[in-house]
């Protein structure tokens, strides 16, 4: 039994390109796509039709990587950037990260909820769908829990699929002042399987840096990790290269994060073990950075470049998906259709969510997105115009002030 038909659409399915199908309908069984195709072969009998007049539709958009559960914001350092101090020297005198750190630390879990909803709506009325979530602003067990409970309730209280993520080694707390390696032995040994036994965490993340972790405690992280069957991901050359994407692509990481720095090596190793890149253009827009992740030899490699909105106090407080589209063309010489895909197929595959979602195909999760739009490309073009008409999760219609 259909439960539901969308018709009168056009289709971009994001198989092979934009996957164009126009004068098109939809079904939906169960909350998955039952069948799609030309509208008059549209299977007849469904117990709810939606015409959707002409609009086009295409999958649930997909944020693979934020922060988005913090309390507080930076816009001290914002200014202090703007007046020639470095992202590096804020770090190293006890702002950056550990700001937020201790912001987070004192909110109480109802709190930090209350601030990162309306972060999370934002993204939503722009046809986001399913949200990756990151910890790392708490360093010690009950803050990191904290954080990813919270991001577990905002998919119990919004209409969106949250996929948490571990990135207890974000920064070295105060608490490990000059024993980075024992708050490796720390998380390894107490953290992480802790935060799995109550299954909060679907992923586990590093940041391998000159200011984070070095490659060899990013790599005790990820055994770590692999023995308790958890994936990993990393961020990764993001202001030098550190071998990041090799390793990560050792463990077969799902993503490798950032990459404004990464090597023809690391290029390599990505693309053998099926690693997608995830492009962040709102830091590099934020930090004012001059030197671009290198598009055109990820693009030669074949490997997926995913896009994400980073959305973080400190270096990214950007809460647009549409946005993010914009500056990764405009910035880095993406296509419209690469960074609808860096934002549908590519952001599923790092997730780890390729089989469920990213593509309009029979079995796949029924989430989409309808836009008032002329053409796909349209989604990449308009600055701070938003298009999107409705969101269907998992076979329901919302309508953007639903998503609230």
């Amino acid at each position: 039994m259909i439960d539901a038909l969308f018709t009168n659409l056009r289709l971009a399915t994001m198989v092979d390109g934009y996957g164009e199908l126009v004068d098109a309908a939809i079904a939906v069984a169960d909350g998955r796509i039952a069948w799609l195709g030309a509208r008059a072969d549209a299977p007849t009998g469904a117990r709810t039709v939606h015409d959707c007049g002409g609009a086009w539709l295409t999958p649930g958009l997909i944020d693979c990587h934020t922060h988005i559960v913090h309390a507080g914001n930076r816009s001290d350092e914002f200014e202090a950037r703007l007046q020639g101090t470095t992202y590096e020297d804020i770090a190293r005198r006890g702002g950056g990260i550990m700001s937020t750190v201790r912001a987070t630390r004192a909110a109480s879990e109802g709190e930090l909820l209350r601030q990162s909803l309306p972060r999370v709506r934002r993204l939503l009325a722009e046809g986001v769908t399913t949200l990756e979530i990151k910890s790392g602003y708490g360093l010690e067990a009950a803050t990191e829990a904290k954080m990813l409970r919270v991001a577990r309730r905002i998919g119990e209280e919004l209409p969106v699929r949250v996929k948490t993520t571990f990135l207890g080694a974000h920064a070295l707390p105060p608490e490990f002042a000059g024993r980075a390696d024992d708050y490796i032995d720390e998380i390894c040994e107490r953290m992480l399987p802790q935060l799995a036994r109550e299954g909060l965490a679907d992923a586990v993340d590093a940041f391998c840096e000159r200011i984070g972790f070095t490659n060899a405690q990013t790599e005790r992280v990820f055994a770590a990790a692999r023995s308790l069957g958890l994936p990993v991901k990393l961020h990764a050359e993001q202001l030098s290269d550190q071998g990041g994407a090799e390793l990560v692509a050792r463990f077969g990481g799902l993503s490798a994060d950032h990459l404004e720095h990464v090597t023809p090596q690391g290029i390599a190793a990505m693309a053998a073990s099926g690693t997608a890149a995830v492009l962040l253009p709102g830091a590099y827009y934020f930090l004012r950075e001059s030197v671009a992740p290198p598009v055109a030899a990820l693009r030669e490699a074949g490997v997926p470049m995913a896009l994400a909105t980073d959305c973080n106090p400190g270096t990214s407080p950007l809460t647009s998906i549409l946005m993010t589209m914009n500056m990764a063309c405009t910035l880095w010489r993406m296509t419209p259709q690469e960074a609808l895909a860096g934002c549908t197929v590519n952001a599923a595959r790092a997730l780890g969510l390729q089989a469920e979602l990213g593509t309009l195909e029979v079995g796949k999760r029924a989430d989409f997105a309808l836009w008032d739009i002329e053409r796909p490309a349209d989604l990449a073009y308009a600055i701070g115009f938003n298009p999107c008409r409705a969101v269907v999760n998992a076979g329901i219609l919302r309508a953007p002030a639903a998503l609230s």
